[in-house]
C-alpha cells in the first residue's frame, strides 16, 4: 500500500501510481506504507464497515422517531419515540467521533 503525502489517499498495489487519483499529486509524494500499517488499515476496514452500518441504521432511526414524534398518537408514544431520538443521535455522535479517531490513527484506508 502506498499513501499520498498530500491528502492522505491510498493506493493497493505493487508499486505507487504515477498520480494521485484524488489530488493529482505526481507519484513521488506516495510513501510506502510499513506492514505494520498495511496491517492495521486492513483489521480496521470491517469494524469502519460495522460503524458505517450502524451509523446508517441510527440515521433511519431518527427519521422513524421524528415521524413518530410527529403523529402523536398519544403522550406515550411520543416519549418513547423521543427517547428513541435522543439515543440514536448520542450514538450517531459516538459512531461519527470514533471513526474520526480511527482516520486520525491510521485506521482508514
Amino acid at each position: 500500500m502506498w499513501r499520498c503525502s498530500s491528502c492522505g489517499y491510498i493506493h493497493e498495489g505493487d508499486d505507487a501510481p504515477d498520480k494521485c487519483p484524488k489530488c493529482g499529486a505526481p507519484g513521488e509524494k506516495f510513501e510506502k506504507l510499513p506492514d505494520d500499517a498495511v496491517e492495521l488499515i486492513n483489521r480496521s476496514r470491517y469494524t469502519n464497515s460495522l460503524h458505517m452500518t450502524l451509523a446508517g441504521l441510527l440515521a433511519d432511526m431518527m427519521d422513524i422517531a421524528e415521524e413518530g414524534i410527529e403523529d402523536n398518537l398519544d403522550p406515550a408514544c411520543v416519549k418513547i419515540f423521543t427517547k428513541a431520538k435522543n439515543c440514536s443521535e448520542m450514538l450517531l455522535g459516538s459512531v461519527n467521533a470514533e471513526l474520526a479517531g480511527h482516520m486520525k490513527k491510521g485506521k482508514w484506508g
